[in-house]
């Protein structure tokens, strides 16, 4: 190949033919981003980006080492090739090692041979219009409204020294909206997670934040402790996407997990009574990810040497019950385990389909709704003790009503409690967790009803 690579394909095929080693994979992700932010009721900044960089594992017997690049010269591709290899050299072995993925063994991707996707303000054509009015309606009922959308199409190629040739093409897309008062005393936060907005209803959004200010006129001051409390889709998703980044089964063997039991695992252990299932699945609906492992870097949960394998349906509890753990082909071997890949979403179902959010609200006799999560971290990697704060929303209800709005916590609790105290689940549907919001979007989750959600103290956060 001569001149500079101007494609994606090209950068995988002079990459590897620069090789030397026993392997190699290389990995090139295009990205394509429209953003539009606003305040004060206004459109304040708005643009498209690309962007292109790329990564090239090398194999030396079992040790791997990665180096990651955005150039596109010739002469660093070699070097970045070069490097990697010597990185791979000082590596050691590795204890993911495992041969890399052959043609015959990985998933199908999509069109190979393909540009990548773009985006561009053309996705916008539904949401802009739901903007201006809800804008207008903000200003006529004095409220205030910030917020952000973002899209992303990237566009990721895989190429190996086995001849694994993939490709795909992955949507992202958030929607974020604050609603305040004139005077900023009162503030409520929504947000939803889309693949290209067409489902966006920025109107109905708009209004339930105005719902939530008006909840807000009257405030209520409120002790810490444990509160019989209703979670919405996004702050369940909150508590849910950490216990899937903790399902790892090489941590839970070697004792360093929630998911830990003496000498073994957890697996096969009752949480809850409820029909309950927590898994990934790239086919889900409306939130679709990679089927074939994609990975720049190896960890207890994922590996590069197991680039381009398959990944199906991976459940880590099954009604009500742990039933398994996240394994690269390396750990599944050590531990006898099934490999079980997991892919760049999250469900939970088994609610009652009848049911919403408000249905919840309405069978409280004393409690609360907590509307958002944030600044959540770990206290104890054993027990999966996480604290975190509540922010722009946190309600009394009295007689299956919301009475109020009352000041914020600190929570102390772990998601495989949040699961066990679990007294009422409505219906799953996609949500966008706050918290998360910049690493992982696509979940579907209900809204559920936890007794005794613990609020260890008050917080001053606004």
């Amino acid at each position: 190949m001569t001149g500079r690579p101007t494609t994606p394909q090209q950068i995988v095929e002079r990459a590897l033919a620069a090789s030397t080693v026993d392997g190699a994979v290389v990995l090139v992700t295009a990205n394509s981003t429209a953003n539009v932010r606003w305040a004060n009721n206004t459109v304040t900044t708005s643009g498209v980006s690309e962007s292109l960089s790329w990564s090239v594992t090398s194999i030396v017997g079992t040790s791997a080492g990665t180096v990651t690049s955005t150039s596109t010269d010739p002469a660093d591709i070699e070097a970045v090739v070069r490097a990697s290899e010597q990185a791979a050299r000082d590596a050691g072995p590795a204890q993911d090692a495992m041969p890399l993925i052959t043609p015959t063994e990985s998933a199908p991707g999509v069109s190979y041979d393909e540009p990548p996707v773009g985006t561009d303000f053309s996705v916008y054509a539904r949401l802009l219009p739901g903007l201006g009015e809800a804008f207008d309606g903000a200003r006529s009922a004095d409220r205030i409204l910030y917020g952000f959308a973002r899209h992303e199409s990237a566009t990721v190629y895989l190429g190996s020294s086995t001849g694994l040739r993939l490709r795909w093409v992955q949507p992202t897309g958030t929607v974020e909206v604050n609603a305040k008062s004139a005077d900023l005393a009162r503030s409520s936060w929504a947000g939803t997670s889309t693949a290209d907005f067409t489902d966006v209803d920025l109107a109905a959004m708009a209004d339930s934040l105005g719902v939530r200010l008006g909840w807000a006129e009257r405030r209520i001051d409120l002790a810490p402790g444990r509160y019989d409390t209703v979670l919405p889709p996004t702050s369940v998703a909150d508590l849910m996407i950490y216990l899937g980044w903790s399902a790892g089964g090489r941590a839970a063997h070697e004792g360093r997990s929630p998911f830990s039991a003496g000498s073994g695992t957890r697996l096969g252990e009752r949480l809850t009574d409820r029909g309950l299932s927590l898994f990934s699945d790239p086919t889900t609906p409306m939130i679709e990810a990679a089927p074939f492992v994609i990975a720049a870097e190896s960890s207890d949960e994922v590996s590069v040497f197991d680039n381009g394998a398959p990944i199906g349906r991976a459940e880590l509890i099954t009604d009500g019950v742990i039933s398994g753990l996240i394994h690269t082909r390396a750990s599944a071997a050590a531990f006898g385990d099934p490999y079980r890949p997991i892919t760049d979403n999250l469900v939970l179902t088994g609610g009652d389909e009848s049911k919403t959010t408000a249905d919840l609200v309405a069978g409280v006799e004393r409690g609360l709704l907590v509307t958002s999560l944030w600044y959540i971290r770990e206290v104890d990697p054993i027990t999966l003790l996480l604290t975190g704060l509540t922010r722009d929303g946190v309600y009394l209800i009295e007689n299956g009503e919301v009475s109020g709005v009352v000041n914020n916590f600190r929570f102390n609790m772990s998601p495989l409690d949040v699961v066990r105290q679990a007294a009422e689940v409505a219906r799953s549907e996609r949500a966008l967790s706050r918290e998360w919001s910049d690493w992982f979007t696509r979940s579907v989750m209900p809204a559920m009803r936890v007794e005794g959600f613990n609020m260890s103290s008050v917080s001053q956060a606004l």
